[in-house]
């Protein structure tokens, strides 16, 4: 008898070749034999998937991931159909996928920059730390600053004015949002030391206000 489940590996992902015969109870004990044997082997990525062979439902697709998941250390981040431009489909899919969790969710850094740093996300990015005057941040998504944003600061990058900027003390040399820039807040408008400051994008301009309850509840993430 064949083996019922084969797994082949592309550029972007995986394609298993299920058997069209077995019971389908039957099969999902082979692809948890099948996954928890290769499980060394496959190690652990973030992977588009593809089903061939068989027709599934979707309620089958995704119990079968959820096998896969468990028996191995693979993260399935997608799945996708079966044609002639799987490769191309996979790849695509998994950017997709890894883009958007990434506008979601940003990234961190660590450190304090100095005059003549810069640093650049494709993400929304969390700054633990200060931002010196000189020094520079540049993101396709937002910037919050954990500590003084003294430098400049460059949200939405791809073009985004729904991007922000936030910090704890924020006093940039320059702002700049999507197609926006602001030159430094006034430093005679009353600014309490220290207090937490977002700047956003509304009809054209670039505001700087206290943040607050609701102007978070303002914030757009796409």
């Amino acid at each position: 008898m064949k083996n019922p489940v084969n797994i082949k590996g592309t550029k972007s992902g995986i394609i298993v070749a299920l058997d069209d015969k077995m019971p389908y109870d039957e099969l999902k004990e082979a692809i948890k034999d099948k996954f928890t044997a290769s499980s060394s082997f496959l190690g652990q990525a973030q992977v588009a998937i593809a089903f061939e062979g068989r027709k599934l439902d979707d309620e089958q697709k995704y119990e079968i991931v959820s096998i896969i998941s468990e028996s191995s250390e693979l993260n399935i981040v997608c799945i996708t159909e079966d044609d002639p431009l799987i490769e191309k489909k996979m790849s695509q899919a998994i950017n997709d996928t890894l883009h958007e969790r990434d506008s979601k969710n940003g990234r961190f850094y660590k450190g304090t920059l100095r005059n003549g740093q810069v640093i650049d996300f494709e993400t929304s990015v969390i700054v633990l730390g200060d931002v010196n005057a000189g020094a520079q941040v540049v993101s396709k998504g937002s910037i919050i600053v954990l500590g003084s944003l003294n430098g400049n600061a460059f949200a939405g990058a791809g073009g985004n004015n729904h991007a922000f900027v936030a910090a704890l003390d924020l006093n940039p040399t320059q702002i700049r949002i999507g197609d926006m820039i602001a030159r430094s807040p006034d430093k005679k408008s009353g600014k309490k030391k220290n207090e937490p400051q977002i700047a956003f994008c509304e009809d054209g301009n670039i505001y700087i206000e206290a943040i607050s309850r609701e102007s978070l509840s303002d914030i757009q993430l796409d």
